[in-house]
């Protein structure tokens, strides 16, 4: 029976992983792993907004750094479901303490790949737990063949392209913006 559940385990393993892949390739440049996880952000046609929170933050020189992190990378679709103002609001000088905990909420230290989050999910019966920079935990669980983060707010995201490796960390896009609540 053990036999039969690691098996199943590993082909699903194998299945999701091989899912995750075939992301959406002007993302994030999944080949790009000379670039630091900044300069890929900076080139990537679809992470504008979180390229400038990442700046007004003053968070450039930490992912620009040795790492390793694992960035859960929120696209422009994602930041475009918050409204204009609060986007406006928080890249304002004066929110830049909320700012760093917004974008502090997506990192996590370490170098953390689909495969790893999938085999910590096989081993935490269906769920992982990860703790972030800013010291917030983020869930992993799956929905069908997706993996999806839930952060201690209640905010869900999706992981829509994985495994784009950097020199010093990993980028996984997601769908959706990890929200602090007010400072």
């Amino acid at each position: 029976m053990k036999l039969i559940l690691k098996s199943l385990a590993i082909l699903f393993l194998l299945c999701v992983t091989f899912a995750y892949t075939q992301g959406i390739p002007e993302e994030i440049d999944r080949t790009a792993i000379d670039n630091t996880i900044i300069s890929s952000t900076m080139q990537s046609r679809n992470h504008k907004t979180l390229y400038a929170a990442v700046r007004a933050a003053d968070l450039l020189e930490t992912l620009d750094g040795t790492g390793p992190y694992t960035v859960f990378a929120p696209s422009d679709l994602a930041f475009n479901k918050l409204s204009a103002g609060m986007i406006n609001s928080l890249l304002r000088p004066e929110n830049k303490e909320e700012l760093q905990a917004m974008v502090t909420s997506h990192i996590v230290a370490g170098n953390i790949s689909a495969a790893k989050i999938l085999k910590a999910m096989c081993q935490g019966s269906g769920k992982a737990i990860f703790t972030t920079i800013k010291g917030e935990e983020i869930t992993a669980t799956m929905d069908g063949i997706d993996i999806v983060l839930t952060d201690s707010n209640g905010n869900r995201a999706r992981i829509t392209t994985a495994d784009a490796n950097q020199r010093n960390g990993v980028i996984h896009v997601i769908d959706c913006v990890f929200m602090p609540r007010r400072i």
